[in-house]
């Protein structure tokens, strides 16, 4: 049995076995829970058999005997599988998913000491065993480990078998004409015998050399380093944002030229290190299949799982952070919410219960949706748990709306179950949901319908490590705000008359919904500035709730590189974590919800705050959306939703310049190009003036200028489109702020623009 001393020998040898086979065997749970839907798929079946049979063989070469033991009996189950001797049952997959946990187990025990684990996995091996009982047809495959015939079957003749080229009977008869001397190669003896075409060998060679080709263009990078390197580019960023302060000033152009060279370098890099760190969610969520599914058999349930944008990528920092949030949604959702099967029959739904995991990118954020079309929540029970437990009292709970009482849910130890079991019923589970993400900066939102099902709704940050932030100054001092909480900006003349006092709090009117403000010099205690008619508003968003935050100047949007802070500042809720400035200056990075639970803008006891809650649930309910409004041509009225705009800008028409026969505009020390609306869409009285409005466009990190006459305003309502009058660039129209509006296809437009430029370019 290998110890500590083959672990020190062949270290290397033994970490790349580990991260393999558990790699594999994560691959197995899948695929095989995949068989049980499509018994049929001959690929499915290979893949699983695959799985096990390398591992057993690596296994062999290191010499761990009980691990090769345990895998060749379930590698021989399979091999009846494949033969077509055994039909997969639940029984069979429930066996060999417990099989796969035992490996778990021993891999776990090598990866520590060295040495297989002391644990008795006799009674997985008999019960694998006790299916091949009744299969006595072919009984070499009893033989030992290192004669079965999977076991000498190379890579080739796996892939003719997978392609159902030849049978595993025809590879087995030429493997023992190579054993007895034959100096042939397989695929020469299989077509000498009449049982595989010259072409299939070449296609088989063929997917064997890809399959080479797949590892050497692979590489393993262990995650430290990997943090390692993204902390030296975040340095990278300071100095670059420091040398590009001096570019202002500087009149020289070849050092002009030099910082322009560097800060496309640097963003180029950035970019890339990123994407080292980036992995789709589907590694995550390929694991939670087997979860419900061991879940549905303990509770008596049928629940089948689908998935939606496994593809979408986040940093791994955040996809290990979420990991814990995840499996509590799911166990909460089989467990909690969806029915026995006879409950949903007799209430007029299928037994299979529905389970929807969803994840997509939207304004900078990725969005994960787990749903299920189960009992709901009863709010009612869940107020009255509330109050039991001392949680809310009763007055307090007659004055809550239908969404405050759903976020209950949320609190530390209450549950709806009546029996506590072994899933849950501790009341442990969602407040831990709500705490892991809202650690990472992510928010948590609840909606469910009794009878038809609960949604649960997690919104979390790209990356951790460098935002996208806007700076602003306040009593002398600057602070960043992390552009995931930001709404808009609203700069108001004539303040005294727009700010208003209710019951001692200060509120603006925003489009006839009332803002709460917070002044960040009174919260602070910094300076008071000179009195101004002129406010600065940032609206923003904590939790559920928008406010308004007072300061003094904004100044502008850059990414920002995010340093912890000091164990004296953490307890400090308002602040998230610190960041240096192009000038060498340390700014505070502002914690939007930490900011406004401090302020009391966001407090569960706030009973002011209900009805703005239960406005934005109405709003929620409708498919309320935010719209940017503006003018093109004299009478051109059209919007675009706010989430595909990245920012408002004003140029000079003198600084626009031409490249490839194509308007362009430096623009945040990049190549912007410009499209004009007016002139695209073919409106009349474009007016072009001076000063050029711009709806900048962001998508794949390239940013859009949509030139435009007039920026109107930004609506908040439903908008029910008119398809009748869908174009090619336009999506419709709606009503929007009682006059009828155009909707622009962005997508649509960018690509008629890039059309357009190729067929100029072969012109």
């Amino acid at each position: 049995m290998p110890g500590g001393e083959l672990l020190s020998e062949m270290g290397e040898i033994i970490k790349e076995f580990l991260i393999e086979s558990n790699e594999g065997l994560d691959r197995f749970d899948r695929d095989l829970m995949a068989l049980e839907q499509e018994p049929r798929s001959r690929e499915l079946l290979d893949s699983v058999f695959r799985a096990i049979h390398t591992i057993k063989g690596t296994g062999g070469v290191l010499g761990y005997e009980k691990l090769v033991a345990l895998s060749h009996v379930g590698e021989s189950v399979l091999s009846r599988m494949r033969d077509g001797t055994l039909a997969l049952t639940p029984e069979i997959a429930t066996t060999l998913l417990a099989m796969a946990d035992a490996l778990r187990s021993m891999l776990q025990q090598i990866s520590g000491d060295g040495g297989e684990a002391d644990a008795d996995h006799s009674a997985i091996q008999e019960r694998l065993a006790e299916l091949l009982i009744p299969q006595t047809q072919r009984p070499q495959l009893q033989r030992d480990p290192q004669t079965t015939i999977a076991a000498e079957v190379p890579r080739l003749g796996e892939i003719l078998v997978a392609s159902e080229v030849c049978a595993p009977e025809d590879v087995h008869v030429a493997m023992n004409q190579q054993r007895e001397g034959d100096p042939r190669r397989l695929g020469e003896i299989l077509v000498a015998a009449g049982v595989a075409e010259p072409s299939a060998i070449s296609e088989g060679l063929k997917t064997q050399s890809e399959h080479h080709e797949v590892a050497s263009n692979t590489l393993r990078v262990d995650v430290s380093l990997l943090d390692k390197l993204m902390n030296l580019v975040g340095e990278l960023v300071l100095a670059r944002n420091q040398v590009l302060q001096f570019t202002g000033t500087e009149k020289d152009s070849g050092f002009l030229g030099t910082a322009q060279r560097l800060n496309l370098i640097t963003t180029e890099l950035q970019e890339g290190v990123m994407k080292t760190r980036m992995q789709p969610i589907g590694n995550v969520w390929n694991k939670l299949p087997r979860i419900v599914r061991d879940l549905s058999v303990g509770c008596g349930k049928q629940v089948a799982v689908e998935m939606e944008g496994a593809e979408t990528e986040l940093d791994k920092t955040i996809l290990e952070a979420i990991k814990d949030p995840l499996t509590h949604m799911i166990r909460n959702a089989v467990d909690h919410g969806i029915e026995l099967p006879a409950v949903r029959t007799a209430a007029g739904k299928p037994p299979e219960g529905r389970l929807l995991l969803r994840a997509f990118h939207e304004g900078g954020q990725v969005n994960i949706e787990v749903s299920d079309d189960g009992a709901g929540i009863a709010t009612e029970k869940l107020k009255a748990r509330a109050i039991a437990k001392g949680i809310v009292v009763a007055e307090q709970a007659a004055r809550m709306s239908e969404r405050e009482l759903l976020h209950l849910a949320f609190a530390p130890g209450l549950s709806t179950m009546e029996q506590v079991s072994n899933i849950s019923g501790r009341g442990v589970g969602m407040d831990v949901v709500k705490t892991n993400i809202e650690k990472i900066g992510g928010t948590v939102d609840l909606q469910s319908v009794p009878g038809k099902g609960t949604l649960l709704r997690i919104k979390i940050p790209l990356t951790l490590a460098i935002i996208p932030a806007l700076v602003v100054t306040s009593g002398g001092e600057r602070f960043a705000i992390p552009q995931v909480s930001l709404i808009e900006l609203v700069r108001c003349d004539g303040a005294t008359r727009a700010i208003e006092d209710i019951h001692g709090a200060c509120v603006y009117r925003l489009r006839g919904s009332l803002l709460p403000l917070v002044y960040l010099n009174r919260e602070l205690r910094l300076p008071e500035p000179a009195s101004s008619e002129a406010v600065n508003i940032v609206v923003l968003q904590a939790a559920d709730r928008q406010f308004g935050l007072v300061v003094d100047e904004i100044n502008d949007t850059e990414e920002i590189v995010v340093k912890p802070l000091s164990k004296q500042l953490k307890p400090v809720s308002c602040f998230a974590g610190a960041t240096i400035m192009g000038d060498g200056a340390v700014a505070l990075i502002l914690d939007v919800l930490g900011l406004a639970q401090m302020t009391r803008v966001v407090s569960e006891s706030d009973g002011r705050s209900s009805a703005n809650r239960a406005d934005a649930a109405v709003a929620a309910a409708v498919g309320r959306e935010s719209w940017l409004l503006f003018r093109v041509g004299k009478q051109g009225r059209m919007a675009v939703p706010l989430s595909l705009v990245s920012r408002l800008e004003e140029f000079a028409a003198d600084d626009v310049e031409r490249a490839a026969g194509q308007e362009v505009i430096q623009y945040r020390g990049r190549v912007m190009p410009l499209i004009r609306l007016g002139a695209v869409l073919g409106y009349e009285g474009t007016d072009a003036g001076s000063k050029l409005p711009v709806v900048v466009y962001s998508s794949h990190g390239r940013n859009v200028g949509l030139v435009v006459d007039e920026i109107l305003d930004i609506a908040d309502e439903s908008a029910a489109v008119e398809q009748d009058r869908h174009t090619g660039l336009l999506r419709g129209a709606a009503v929007l702020q009682q006059r009828v509006t155009d909707l622009l296809d962005v997508p649509a437009l960018l690509v008629a623009q890039r059309l357009n430029e190729e067929q100029g370019a072969r012109a």
